[in-house]
């Protein structure tokens, strides 16, 4: 977690302070040496970066915040030219009127939350990592009890491990590959009921983790609800697979 040294000199930080267009609340207690550095925050945080190469996971995530929206661009192209596909941009308010923003990145496979990840509003979509939701709607008049138990009954039908919470309308499943095409059923009928029942536990190396929730929302008239369906991606770096997975859930749910 680093706070870095948003200037390239000393003139930058003199000419920044002089168009701000009020004064600051308080006076700035930060010395020049951590405030100052050549390049700037951008080459501070890119060798965070080269080092990051060699620490790789032995730190589960490596944030900073940063004092200008311009450097978004610059780290997130550094870090997609290194093959980080895991990675966050937020910004966040300092008080009533100063705007900082973050960049975070990871070597692991734990997804943030959407929200977090893709935290600047109108920021390029390519400067935005993959995103971890996927929600659809289902038609009006589905009953969210119908849903539920179509979603519990496909998932728990498949070899790989599954949870559901029956109170909070809730699942989370973890597979090692695949599980839910031709191929896995028919690899699942061949190991037959024991080898299908060793895939039921969390994978030691996990290819996919997903959560699933199902609510109830309003809808487009007044008095009328409809049902969501929230798929978030946890864990796993294949956005194809993670997507395959999405594809399966809402067609099961539509052909019933």
């Amino acid at each position: 977690m680093c706070n870095p040294p948003f200037y390239t000199s000393s003139a930058e930080l003199k000419q920044s302070a002089e168009q701000k267009e009020r004064e600051p609340f308080s006076a700035c207690t930060g010395a020049e040496m951590e405030m100052v550095t050549r390049g700037g925050e951008v080459a501070f945080v890119k060798q965070m970066i080269d080092e990051s190469l060699q620490l790789r996971d032995r730190i589960q995530w490596y944030t900073s915040m940063l004092g200008k929206l311009s450097s978004i661009n610059v780290l997130v192209e550094a870090l997609i030219k290194h093959g980080v596909t895991n990675f966050a941009v937020t910004e966040f308010e300092q008080g009533s009127k100063t705007k900082r923003w973050a960049v975070a990145w990871s070597w692991g496979d734990r997804r943030p939350a959407m929200h977090i990840a893709r935290g600047i509003p109108g920021c390029p979509k390519s400067l935005l990592p993959f995103p971890t939701d996927y929600t659809f709607t289902m038609p009006p008049g589905t009953s969210i009890d119908a849903t539920t138990a179509t979603i519990n009954a496909e998932l728990s039908s498949l070899p790989w491990f599954w949870a559901w919470d029956q109170t909070r309308s809730s699942g989370t499943g973890f597979a090692a590959e695949n599980v839910w095409s031709r191929f896995a059923r028919r690899k699942m009928k061949l190991a037959g009921e024991e080898g299908a029942a060793k895939l039921k536990v969390i994978p030691a190396q996990v290819a996919l983790g997903v959560r699933l929730q199902i609510r109830l929302v309003r809808g487009q008239k007044p008095d009328e609800e409809e049902v969501r369906v929230l798929v978030r991606w946890a864990q796993g770096t294949d956005t194809v697979l993670f997507e395959s997975f999405c594809g399966m859930v809402k067609r099961k749910l539509e052909s019933k």
